[in-house]
């Protein structure tokens, strides 16, 4: 009788991790929670031997009503990150974004590009008090951004050189790429 009770209990539990999931309102928060866990560890750095580089900036995204060209960011350490608004890994690794531009906006040019319109990122941006501004592509991408799953980010140095190519979630305020940043600052 007893380890009966041990089954049922196992089975009523499966039945409301089940229920949880599929119920579309709880769903996305316990992605986003799931993610964040794994969003713990910092992306790492390619070999320099491994490195692609960008050699086309010929890019052209628009934030509201301004053009911006990628190719003001040449001969600047940039990051880019694709991402958008119902993206649960997206959304886990944003607070380690915004940490990240609140320290280094002004010495580091950050490219946040999502397909969706202005009027979904801004009041997300909003409610979430993100302050960095995001871009929706113009023009076809160069190459090295070849993006069919996001969140993708790219690191690049000065030279264009793709330190860091992470897909998925992962600690962009972490030690690992602050140290990496400010390497890439001083070379």
């Amino acid at each position: 009788m007893l380890r009966r009770k041990k089954i049922s209990l196992k089975n009523v539990i499966y039945l409301v991790v089940i229920a949880v999931l599929i119920i579309p309102q709880t769903r996305q928060p316990i992605q986003i929670l799931l993610h964040k866990g794994l969003a713990l560890f910092a992306p790492s750095v390619i070999k320099d031997t491994k490195q692609a580089s960008l050699t086309n900036y010929n890019w052209k995204l628009k934030n509201g009503q301004s053009i911006f060209n990628f190719e003001e960011t040449k001969g600047e350490v940039v990051l880019v990150n694709f991402w958008a608004t119902w993206c649960p890994p997206c959304l886990a690794e944003m607070p380690s974004m915004q940490a990240l531009y609140n320290d280094y906006r002004d010495r580091v040019k950050f490219v946040f590009v999502s397909n969706e319109d202005s009027t979904v990122t801004n009041p997300f941006l909003s409610e979430n008090n993100y302050t960095f501004k995001v871009y929706m592509p113009l023009t076809k991408y160069p190459e090295p951004f070849d993006v069919t799953s996001i969140p993708r980010t790219f690191l690049i140095d000065k030279q264009g050189h793709i330190v860091i190519d992470k897909l998925g979630a992962a600690n962009w305020d972490s030690d690992t790429v602050r140290k990496t940043i400010d390497a890439l600052l001083k070379g």
